[in-house]
C-alpha cells in the first residue's frame, strides 16, 4: 500500500449481540480514523474506535434512508483517498442483502484498496437464538435465504416461489412489510399451509420477541402481537424445535434492560457479565474521562519517580492515566524498582499488575476508608507517599496519611467532566422502552446522572432500582432521592453484577 493512500474495510458487526462481531472485525474498529455505520450495527461496538476517530451514521430505517447508497459509496471513497482507514461496519454480513457487494465494486472502480471481513449473519444467528436451528438431519438438509423485500434488489430476479417452495428451510429478511403477501405466495407455490413459521423481533438482543403460527396464520399472529423491525422470518418444520432448544430466553435477566452509567473505559467488565445473563445493557457514560488541565504536576512527579517510597492509585482511571503519561514521556520501567504500590480495590490492584508491578496494599472496599485501614499495616513514619487521582477527590486520604507520619504528594492523572451535551439523549432513554435498573459505581456518577436529568425528569428515575457498588455511593444515592437500593457485600463490579442477578431474577416485570 502506498504511503499516502487509505483503505476501507467492509466488516460485518454481526447480528445485534455485541459479543458476535468477529476478532478481525473488532481490531479494525481499533485502527479506524472513519467508521461509516449502519441502524442495525450495534453502537455499543463504537467503544472500541479510537477517540477521535470520525463517526458517520448512513443508516436506513424503514422508507426513510439518511443517504443513499451513491452517497455512501462517494463518502467511503473520499475518505480513503484522504489517506485514511475507513471501517463500514454493517449489520450482519456485509455481502448478505447488505450491499457490500455493490460498496466493493465502486471501491474497485475507483482504485481504493478494501478487504471484506465477514459477519455472522442474522439469516443463522437470529433463528439460533430463538431456538430454531435452520438445519436439522432429521428434519431438513437444505435452507435458502431470500430477501423479503424486493423493492431493494433493483434489477434482480424476483424470487422463484416454486423452487422455493420445496426447500426446507426459507428465511426471509427484510420481509416483516411483505410477511401476508409471502406466506400466499410460497402456499400458492405448492407450500402446506400448516407450515410452522416463526418471526423473530429484535434478534439476539433481551428485547427479542417472537412469534410462531403456520403459513395461514401468521401474518395475524404478528399482527395481534403488535412485532415491529427489525425481523426475521423463518419457513420450515425446524420451528417446531423451538419448544425444545429455546436457550436465549432462559436467562435470568432475559428482556431486563439495565443502565450502566460508568465511564466508558469501565464500563465492559459490568456490561459483559450482566449480558451473559441475558440483560439488555445500555452504556450510558455519566462521567467523562478527560486529561487534567495541565501535566506540568504529574510530569514532574514521574520524572522524579525515584523519589517516592509508594504510590498509591484510587481507581482503574489513575492506574491508566498515569501509565499513559509514563509511556509518553518515555520512562523506564526499572524506574519503579524498589517503590511499593497501593490500590482501592481489587479492580485498581488488577490494573496496576497489568503493568507486572506487585501491588503492597489493597483495599477490601471501594473507598479511601479501606485504603487507609490498608496503609496503616505498614510503617509509614517518615515515608514519601504518591497519590495519583482525579483533579478534583476527597481530602481524607492525603490528610490521614500525612497524620500517619507521611510526606504526601498529590497529583492530578485526569479528570472527570460533566456531559452535559448528552442530557437530551438521557431523556430519550429514560422514557421508552422502561428501564429496570440502574447501576452506579461511584458518587460522582450519581450526582452527574441526577443533574442531568434535573428535577423536571428525575421522576422518570425515581421508582427505578439502583444498584450501588458500595456504602460511600450508597449514601449519595439516597441523598439524590433513590429509595429502592441494591447493594452488594463486597465493593467489586462482579459481586455488583451478582446482587443484579439475585434481586431482578427474583422479581416480575411489576416489581
Amino acid at each position: 500500500m502506498k504511503k499516502n493512500k487509505g483503505k476501507v474495510c467492509l466488516v460485518g458487526a454481526g447480528p445485534g449481540d455485541p459479543g458476535l462481531i468477529t476478532v478481525k472485525g473488532l481490531e479494525c474498529l481499533k485502527k479506524a480514523a472513519v467508521v461509516v455505520y449502519d441502524h442495525l450495527a450495534n453502537r455499543s461496538l463504537l467503544q472500541n474506535v479510537p477517540p477521535l476517530a470520525k463517526m458517520v451514521y448512513v443508516g436506513k430505517k424503514g422508507a426513510f434512508h439518511s443517504q443513499s447508497q451513491e452517497g455512501i459509496n462517494a463518502l467511503l471513497v473520499r475518505e480513503a483517498r484522504r489517506g485514511k482507514i475507513v471501517v463500514r461496519l454493517k449489520g450482519g454480513d456485509p455481502f448478505v442483502f447488505g450491499r457490500g457487494g455493490e460498496e466493493a465494486e465502486a471501491l474497485a472502480e475507483a482504485g481504493v484498496p478494501f478487504e471484506v471481513v465477514p459477519g455472522v449473519t442474522s439469516a443463522i444467528a437470529v433463528p439460533a437464538y430463538a431456538g430454531i436451528p435452520v438445519t436439522h438431519r432429521d428434519f431438513v438438509s437444505d435452507v435458502a435465504f431470500v430477501t423479503g423485500h424486493e423493492k431493494d434488489e433493483q434489477g434482480a430476479s424476483p424470487p422463484d416461489w416454486k423452487a422455493l417452495a420445496r426447500i426446507g428451510t426459507v428465511v426471509f429478511l427484510m420481509g416483516w412489510r411483505n410477511l401476508a403477501e409471502i406466506a400466499r405466495k410460497l402456499v400458492g407455490a405448492g407450500r402446506d399451509p400448516k407450515t410452522p413459521t416463526a418471526v423473530v423481533e429484535w434478534g439476539t438482543l433481551s428485547r427479542q420477541r417472537v412469534v410462531v403460527g403456520t403459513l395461514a396464520s401468521i401474518a395475524g399472529e404478528v399482527f395481534r402481537a403488535k412485532i415491529k423491525p427489525p425481523t426475521v422470518i423463518i419457513v420450515g418444520s425446524v420451528v417446531n424445535l423451538r419448544r425444545k432448544i429455546n436457550w436465549f430466553e432462559k436467562k435470568p435477566l432475559f428482556g431486563r434492560r439495565i443502565l450502566v452509567t460508568r465511564p466508558r473505559s469501565q464500563a465492559g467488565e459490568l456490561s459483559r457479565l450482566l449480558s451473559a445473563e441475558g440483560a439488555d445493557v445500555v452504556e450510558f457514560p455519566a462521567i467523562e474521562i478527560r486529561p487534567p488541565k495541565n501535566f506540568k504536576a504529574l510530569d514532574k512527579a514521574i520524572r522524579n519517580i525515584r523519589r517516592f517510597d509508594w504510590v498509591l492509585w484510587t481507581s482503574v482511571n489513575g492506574v491508566q492515566a498515569f501509565f499513559d503519561r509514563w509511556v509518553h514521556l518515555k520512562k523506564d520501567i526499572r524506574d519503579l524498582a524498589g517503590i511499593r504500590f497501593a490500590a482501592v480495590g481489587p479492580a485498581t490492584a488488577k490494573a496496576i499488575e497489568k503493568f507486572h508491578l506487585k501491588v503492597s496494599a489493597v483495599a477490601e472496599e471501594y473507598r479511601a476508608e479501606g485504603l487507609l485501614r490498608a496503609m496503616s499495616r505498614h510503617p509509614l513514619k517518615g515515608k514519601t507517599v504518591l497519590v495519583a487521582r482525579a483533579e478534583v477527590a476527597r481530602v481524607l486520604l492525603p490528610e490521614k496519611l500525612k497524620k500517619m507520619g507521611a510526606r504526601v504528594t498529590e497529583v492530578a492523572a485526569y479528570r472527570m467532566k460533566f456531559p452535559v451535551h448528552r442530557r437530551r439523549e438521557l431523556v430519550q432513554l429514560m422514557t421508552k422502552p422502561p428501564i429496570d435498573c440502574l447501576t452506579f459505581a461511584s458518587s460522582a456518577t450519581v450526582e452527574n446522572f441526577s443533574r442531568l436529568l434535573g428535577k423536571s425528569h428525575f421522576h422518570l428515575a425515581k421508582s427505578i432500582p439502583v444498584a450501588s457498588i458500595g456504602p460511600l455511593t450508597t449514601r449519595t444515592v439516597r441523598k439524590a432521592g433513590f429509595s429502592r437500593i441494591i447493594q452488594p457485600r463486597q465493593a467489586t463490579i462482579p459481586h455488583l453484577a451478582s446482587a443484579i442477578l439475585d434481586k431482578l431474577k427474583k422479581q416480575t416485570r411489576m416489581d
